[in-house]
């Protein structure tokens, strides 16, 4: 159903475009030429969204304390603000600056105050509300070039452009001129390869463009209500990691580029920035300041780290340092051992903090740990008896990225395998995984779908093995483990298995839905016996925090009577989405 321009709409851009880049990242990440060849666009792309979309599922969340929703310009501000203190590298950087312009056009005012007259867009009408997302996508195109010190073309500026371009020709309301702008990004995509010789060079679009066609596509569908336009493949041909010349070199280097990427947010006022520019310019290159009201976002690569931090502070209090060295960097395949040396760089009160302890000195690593992100506590103890660092899922609260990060950082091992233990968390455990593996971190990611997956990877993890021999030992386990899940229907709906009623059970058989059943028992029974009729030797029941007290039992008394051969074990989960987990190997 379609939606109007207002903060509902943003919310869900925001959430479809996280989605979106989630699905990308990897292939982003894979054709990331320009400008330098580290191949991370797609994971600072989506990690800028993913700050983006917390902004503003915060701003919602106060304003339902209150018994209110947010209106158009406060959804906006709240997310342009979260792309903004969590941009990450180039591409994070413009897309920050891209969704401030959009703010300040929707909030009509350059400095991003309230809006004048109605304020929010969702009060006008449909031209009204085109007229508006015409204007934010012109303004989003030319703030990013201010932004930029050396715009270039080919880039994701050329996309937005072209872009903003397509929607002012588009007479039609507000989903028209959206779907009129993802369809000018992606015709501005193909071209890129041509208009940039090491595009051409490599066989490329340009990464940081291809992370925007996702962003606008989102845009598109969150306005529409409908599913995607669908994938870009004809546009995006894929690179291998790796990859050679007929010389022998690899298409991705630029060398002699500089050898230090430096990424801060900066306290200083607007008078500050030309002096600050012109300084970094003369440093290094990709320089790129985006931001407003006080607080800004600097990205710059340099020889000398040290003299761009000190340019931050002649200027104001730079904070959440981030330098990154490339050196010589060529392009590894993310799962290797390979450490890629970045450093974030504490302010004087973590310095403090850290260095409270005895000795001062962090503790030595482990050789190997296992992270598992579960829901409820009786899996959370589970995985944690089993040896795991637990990340706790809390109820409508999936956890970020960064959140999952921080595990990885406290399990504090040289090796760490990761497994997410649900479809819905795989971009965001995806992203974590390469934020650990700049640190230094060898992380394997095994995509286990369901928790019973996860267990089952558990019970044969064997840190004396050999890294690789253990997560091929832990990925056989868990896609030798099929999984299921019950679960009580809210509303009417049209299903797999057909038309559920509201208070119908379902029976869900990897991911869909098979079984529409009266009661849990019946379900449960009904679904087993469909996934043994392939064979099985263990089934393994993980109760939820509303499951009835007989069903595991009468559920494995079932089991018992008609697969004599097959083992039943039986947890208490605690999952508050689902009385009953179901895994069969």
């Amino acid at each position: 159903m379609p939606h109007t321009l207002d903060a509902s709409a943003v919310r869900a851009w925001c959430r479809l475009a996280l989605q979106a880049l989630g699905r990308a990242r990897e292939e982003i990440d894979a054709i990331n030429v320009y400008p330098v060849a580290d191949g991370d666009t797609g994971t600072n792309l989506y990690l800028t969204m993913e700050s983006a979309a917390q902004s503003v599922d915060a701003v919602f969340d106060g304003h339902a304390a209150s018994g209110h929703t947010p209106d158009l310009a406060q959804a906006f501000r709240a997310m342009s603000h979260g792309a903004l203190i969590g941009a990450r590298g180039n591409s994070g950087t413009i897309l920050a600056q891209l969704l401030r312009g959009m703010t300040e056009a929707l909030t009509d005012d350059p400095a991003g105050g309230a809006p004048s007259g109605t304020g929010a867009a969702g009060e006008a009408g449909d031209q009204d509300s085109a007229e508006l997302l015409r204007r934010a996508l012109r303004r989003a195109a030319g703030s990013a070039y201010l932004a930029v010190a050396h715009p270039v073309e080919g880039t994701m500026l050329t996309v937005a452009t072209e872009a903003a371009t397509a929607a002012e020709r588009d007479g039609g309301g507000p989903v028209s001129v959206a779907r009129a702008a993802h369809q000018g990004a992606r015709t501005a995509l193909a071209a890129t390869t041509g208009q940039l010789a090491v595009l051409g060079r490599a066989g490329v679009v340009d990464a940081g463009g291809r992370g925007l066609v996702a962003v606008l596509g989102a845009l598109a569908d969150a306005l529409a209500g409908e599913v995607p336009m669908g994938p870009l493949a004809d546009h995006t041909p894929p690179v291998p990691y790796g990859c050679r010349d007929e010389d022998g070199s690899d298409p991705h280097v630029v060398p002699g580029g500089p050898a230090f990427e430096v990424i801060y947010l900066l306290e200083a006022s607007d008078t500050a920035l030309p002096a600050l520019r012109g300084r970094l310019d003369a440093l290094g290159d990709s320089l790129v300041v985006v931001g407003g009201d006080g607080l800004w976002n600097v990205h710059v690569h340099v020889d000398d780290a040290g003299a761009a931090i000190e340019a931050g502070i002649e200027a104001g209090r730079p904070y959440r340092i981030r330098v990154t060295h490339f050196g010589d960097q060529t392009r590894e395949r993310p799962d290797t051992d390979t450490d890629t040396d970045t450093h974030v760089v504490p302010d004087a009160v973590s310095r403090h903090h850290e260095g409270a302890g005895d000795s001062g000195r962090p503790p030595e690593r482990v050789r190997r740990a296992v992270v598992a992100v579960v829901r409820g506590d009786g899996l959370a103890d589970l995985c944690a008896q089993a040896g795991a660092t637990v990340v706790a899922v809390r109820p409508g609260d999936p956890p970020a990225s960064g959140e999952i990060a921080a595990a990885i950082r406290r399990a504090n091992a040289r090796e760490v395998v990761l497994l997410p233990n649900d479809v819905e968390l795989r971009h965001a455990a995806g992203a974590a995984a390469d934020r650990a593996r700049a640190d230094g971190v060898r992380v394997a990611l095994i995509p286990t779908r369901s928790p019973v997956q996860g267990i089952a990877a558990l019970a044969v993890h064997e840190p004396a093995r050999r890294f690789d021999e253990d997560v091929v030992a832990m990925t056989s386990a868990a896609g030798a483990t099929r999984y299921a899940e019950l679960a009580v229907a809210e509303h009417q709906s049209w299903t797999m298995a057909g038309i559920c009623q509201a208070g119908d059970v379902l029976g869900l058989i990897d991911g869909d839905v098979a079984v529409i059943g009266g009661n849990l028992v019946e379900t449960g029974t009904i679904v087993l016996d469909r996934m043994l009729a392939a064979g099985g030797e263990m089934v393994t029941l993980v109760l939820g925090a509303g499951a009835p007290p007989d069903l595991a039992d009468r559920i494995e008394a079932h089991v018992q009577a008609g697969h004599i051969a097959v083992d039943t074990v039986v947890y208490q989960g605690g999952q508050q989405t689902c009385p009953l987990l179901i895994g069969v190997e």
